[in-house]
């Protein structure tokens, strides 16, 4: 009889997620809130059960930022220490659409990586916990720049992994609209070239960008069946459903580059935000009754959730 119990404890960890972000975007006027309800499930996943990681390197409360790297900056902190040490037999993990990074920190707090307070320091001047991170933020090895380059970085190091015989794997998560992007492509062909199996991508499929709705700014059309044309293995699944998002994980690498597209609902637990529509990027409350509409779906979905 398979033991399922991963599956409640990894759903509250989502709903937690989900609630601890909605709290952050109450307190401070706005957020990627649609970006938090859409991938919750994806993150409790993605850390609480599919990434082999270690124990974090990194302390609780995230330092301020100290510099770019240099030869002179012998202060300078990466933030990829959050997802532990970089052993052979760990997992890696690139984080590529850096306007999660909210989502991000709040599943790191989750996992018992980060402490709490340190989201405090959450978009302040000189803090490393920024509103779109950095390879200096919790949680993050590599800057991803414009959307879409952490695929070709994580082909890279999956690569340079196989030369070395290391047996972690290298996870990406994505967001959809990175597929409107040529430099995607162009990444998934060498990743399917090398026959880098040891990459794994999440993808939140939740049809939304910063101007709208994908299909009315750039149709990407069947996404699976592309990928799946480019020679690489790729799933469609629900993206709030946790048994469906982990079963590809679970498969044995075949020399193709795995793809998990999870289509999920970017107002998950808040319908309301639906009447943003078709511009769900970012909440800003236009008035005070709208945010204490608000308020009350927060307090619904905070319900029995303890954090």
């Amino acid at each position: 009889m398979t033991d399922l119990s991963w599956v409640s404890e990894t759903q509250e960890m989502a709903d937690r997620i989900r609630v601890r972000g909605f709290d952050y975007v109450m307190r401070n006027n706005g957020g990627y809130l649609s970006q938090i309800c859409s991938s919750a499930e994806l993150f409790a996943l993605m850390y609480g059960r599919v990434m082999k990681l270690g124990k974090s390197e990194a302390p609780m409360v995230p330092k301020p930022f100290t510099g770019v790297p240099s030869h002179s900056n012998t202060e300078f902190f990466n933030g990829g220490a959050y997802n532990g040490p970089v052993g052979s037999e760990y997992d890696r993990f690139l984080f590529s659409p850096a306007h999660y990074a909210l989502v991000l920190y709040v599943a790191l707090i989750e996992a018992g990586r980060m402490a709490a307070e340190g989201l405090e320091a959450f978009n302040t001047d000189g803090s490393t916990v920024e509103l779109i991170g950095a390879e200096h933020s919790p949680g993050i090895e590599t800057t991803t720049g414009s959307l879409a380059q952490a695929l070709s970085q994580a082909g890279g190091i999956a690569l340079a992994r196989r030369i070395r015989k290391e047996k972690g794997r290298v996870w990406i998560m994505m967001s959809d609209g990175e597929f409107q992007e040529g430099q995607t492509w162009e990444a998934v062909q060498a990743l399917v070239h090398y026959k880098l199996d040891n990459v794994g991508v999440y993808v939140d499929v939740n049809q939304q960008q910063c101007d709208g709705a994908m299909q009315d700014v750039m149709q990407i059309g069947d996404l699976a069946g592309k990928l799946n044309a480019f020679g690489a293995r790729a799933f469609d699944v629900d993206g709030h459903d946790l048994e469906a998002l982990n079963a590809p994980a679970e498969l044995e690498p075949d020399g193709r580059p795995l793809f998990v597209l999870a289509n999920t609902d970017p107002a998950r637990g808040v319908p309301r935000l639906m009447n943003n529509a078709p511009v769900l990027h970012y909440l800003r409350f236009k008035s005070e009754e709208e945010k204490q509409a608000y308020q009350q779906d927060y307090q619904q979905m905070a319900e029995g959730v303890e954090l």
